[in-house]
């Protein structure tokens, strides 16, 4: 049964069911009789587009773009099988993705090395080509209009080199992808939302990262519509965590550089040393394990993107 989350402006948050719930959305937009998704989830997570869009009102036929903010399957993984099921639905792509969503073998591979062939076949099901006379690139820059809706289309590496961010004017928020990291409601308390890093396999890179945070907020947005998960509305108090934890997540990297065979385990408990005692000042009364068990997930997939920012050429100190 799909699960959603109604806001203002024409937006809603759809549940991707991407292995737990709550933990990954797509967004539909409406408006002027068109629709849009903003990141598809998986192809498992379609058939629930499909069920919210009828519950709506709506055909697959008013369906006009299909937005990935970037090429990670979570994001992007159910594109070619929206494609199929909206017929008059173009694909809009950041021009370092679009290729990978045209031909997904490379993706496929990339993911398979980090989960293995048998999680990946669980976890995103079929990953559909799609067919290039139906993908439009869009640069740093590039507007579109759904239905008279200004979309504003902003390159934003730091999280992946082929990651854009969309400002909607209407609303007076952005669609941020993975660049203002993950935020679980679970971790909701009186004192608002937290927010912290995400630095999967493999493009993390702290500097860029601070650069697109900043550039967002200089749109003074209102509210943030994060794919893990849904939406915020203290975005500075956000961009000031997500600064703060950028930094400090690449100095304990650093300082397990050079720990060997035990430098992943060094770079796991190091999250867990970071956020765990933040989380309590947050105001979350979860247990440790409880959370630990939350965050497990975040945990491994942070580790193994650190250990790649570790291995490449001369990484640069955090700022």
């Amino acid at each position: 049964m799909a699960r959603w989350l109604d806001y203002d402006h024409g937006i809603c948050a759809i549940d991707a069911h991407y292995q737990r719930p709550g933990l990954a959305a797509l967004y539909l937009l409406v408006e002027g009789g068109q629709a849009a998704f903003i990141d598809t989830g998986t192809s498992r997570s379609v058939p629930d587009a499909l069920d919210v869009l009828r519950q709506k009102g709506l055909s697959p036929e008013t369906v006009a773009y299909v937005i990935p903010t970037h090429a990670h399957l979570d994001h992007a993984g159910g594109a070619g099988e929206m494609m199929r099921r909206f017929p008059n639905a173009r694909l809009v792509a950041h021009p370092r993705a679009a290729r990978h969503l045209i031909d997904p073998t490379k993706l496929i591979t990339g993911v398979t090395a980090v989960y293995g062939a048998e999680a990946v076949a669980c976890s995103f099901g079929e990953v559909v080509p799609v067919p290039a006379e139906r993908v439009i690139e869009a640069p740093d820059g590039f507007t579109l209009s759904l239905g008279g809706r200004a979309l504003l289309f902003l390159d934003t590496p730091g999280h992946a080199r082929h990651h854009f961010c969309v400002w909607d004017e209407r609303s007076q928020g952005i669609f941020t992808g993975d660049t203002f990291g993950v935020s679980y409601r679970e971790l909701d308390t009186e004192n608002g939302a937290f927010v912290f890093p995400t630095t999967t396999p493999v493009q993390f890179e702290p500097r860029a990262l601070h650069d697109s945070i900043d550039r967002l907020m200089r749109y003074r947005p209102r509210q943030l519509y994060l794919t893990h998960f849904g939406r915020i509305t203290q975005a500075e108090h956000a961009a000031q965590q997500m600064h703060t934890l950028i930094d400090a997540f690449a100095t304990m990297a650093q300082d397990a550089r050079a720990a060997g065979a035990e430098r992943h385990a060094r770079l796991v408990q190091g999250q867990r040393t970071l956020l765990l005692p933040r989380l309590r000042a947050h105001g979350c009364r979860q247990s440790d394990a409880a959370l630990d068990a939350l965050l497990a997930m975040d945990y491994e997939l942070n580790a193994q993107g650190l250990e790649v920012w570790l291995d490449r050429d001369n990484p640069k100190a955090v700022a």
